[in-house]
């Protein structure tokens, strides 16, 4: 039997990025030859390091804790909660110094205090 010597099966084409830069940088040295060799490992391990890096943040990314507060929402439940004891402290005292209704308004004042801040609480839970 005369012919040719057998041929291996093509080799599967590589998913991963990184074997097919290496693929490419083996092909251009075969290519280029010995003379070029430096260049293109350069150019292989710059390739390589930007995957790195592309991975790296990637993975930070994703295992950064999204923070559940910002300081401009901690800054606006600080206002809030002093506005809301000023007015509602203030607005029982006015009530209470009051003729008629003493009770029912003081009381209307901190369930409306009450409710702004459960609206609040409520939103930025959702948001």
């Amino acid at each position: 039997m005369t012919g040719s010597p057998p041929q291996a099966a093509p080799a599967a084409a590589p998913a991963d990025t990184a074997a097919t830069d290496l693929h490419a940088a083996l092909a251009a040295r075969r290519d280029l030859g010995p003379d070029y060799e430096d260049a293109v490992v350069a150019g292989f391990l710059e390739k390589v390091e930007e995957q790195i890096e592309r991975r790296v943040d990637a993975r930070l990314t994703a295992a950064r804790p999204h923070p559940a507060r910002t300081r401009t929402q901690d800054a606006q439940a600080l206002a809030l909660a002093i506005v809301s004891l000023v007015l509602g402290v203030g607005g029982s005292a006015i009530a209470l110094n009051s003729e008629s209704n003493a009770f029912e308004g003081a009381l209307l004042i901190w369930i409306g205090v009450i409710a702004v801040n459960a609206v609040f609480a409520f939103s930025r839970r959702r948001g």
